[in-house]
């Protein structure tokens, strides 16, 4: 594996590529749960034109695909948990990629662009229907990805049209145009394509005045500071929300006594059930046996099966 990293390394220093490239990059340094091992290659593109230059030459010399090298395409860092053992293979952080513009009606912005940041600049462009971002962690593509929701709003909402790259074959630049029928509640059709990497986003907002704006989102960043989001490292809801359960998922753990439960210094915070933190210096597979304890409590005692939000990536054995 680190043979096959050094050369892949020195095929990317021989071409045009232009970002950070790191050997043995600590993902804690890149998740908000602040946790997780190594990767063995770290790839920062500034722009599509590099990132394209890595899927050009990684595709030129057979190292993507079913039988190549394995890739992670890593957002804001929310809502994944890394393995203690880090990844194997190449992570590209799209964090890079944060072209932005203003159009007719809308916004247009790279995947990389912060969710937070994205509604702030909205804002300052007097548009409307992105406040219930405010505050939230993660990317502007995470949170396509993933159809990110909360306040009632789902980026689908506001969501026309994705750019994106195919790397099932040559590595081509393309554009979906929204079918609301794809996305449900926190999923869209890019969970189903694992060669897509989102690039860039498209949406429609509409002009309100600025004051209302920002109130609307101070409101929203309350909440949040309330319930607890930002006093420890998380990834904010660890489980979905299911109607069909009778109430959300952090009222029926709270039910159950798991608020404050802890393993290691992972915890369930003491201000939303639904929320695990990081004390300070919690392990990955802290968060992992913390998050596992909930889901088989919720299984045995209620009998419903939770869904988690966040992605747990790399190795979960215990040897």
């Amino acid at each position: 594996m680190k043979t096959n990293v050094r050369n892949i390394l020195k095929k990317i220093n021989n071409s045009s590529f232009h970002g950070i490239v790191s050997l043995d990059e600590k993902m804690s340094k890149h998740t908000t749960f602040k946790v997780g091992g190594a990767a063995d290659l770290y790839l920062k593109p500034t722009d599509e034109t590099s990132l394209l230059q890595i899927a050009t030459v990684l595709r030129e010399q057979d190292l993507v695909g079913s039988q190549g090298f394995p890739l992670f395409f890593l957002g804001g860092g929310a809502n994944i948990v890394v393995s203690d053992k880090g990844i194997r293979g190449i992570v590209i952080d799209l964090t890079g990629l944060r072209e932005y513009r203003v159009e007719t009606g809308g916004i247009h912005t790279g995947s990389g662009m912060p969710v937070d940041l994205f509604a702030e600049k909205a804002a300052e462009a007097g548009l409307s229907g992105a406040e219930f971002l405010a505050g939230m962690p993660g990317s502007v593509g995470g949170a396509v990805w993933m159809n990110a929701r909360c306040y009632g709003s789902s980026i689908s909402d506001i969501l026309c049209s994705v750019r994106y790259l195919d790397l099932s074959s040559i590595p081509t630049i393309c554009e979906y145009q929204i079918e609301q029928e794809d996305f449900g509640y926190k999923r869209s059709p890019f969970q189903k394509k694992n060669d897509y990497v989102i690039l860039s986003a498209r949406f429609k907002l509409y002009s309100e005045n600025d004051l209302t704006i920002y109130r609307r989102m101070e409101e929203y960043r309350a909440d949040r500071r309330q319930k607890g989001h930002y006093r420890f490292p998380s990834a904010g809801s660890v489980f979905k929300n299911d109607h069909a359960f009778g109430a959300p998922t952090g009222r029926l753990l709270d039910t159950l006594g798991l608020r404050g439960k802890k393993v290691g210094d992972a915890a369930v915070s003491d201000f939303h059930a639904n929320i695990i933190v990081n004390l300070g210096a919690a392990t990955a597979m802290d968060i992992y046996t913390l998050t596992e304890m909930c889901r088989t409590t919720a299984k045995s005692e209620l009998g419903i099966d939770l869904e988690p939000e966040i992605r747990f990536i790399g190795d979960w054995s215990d040897t």
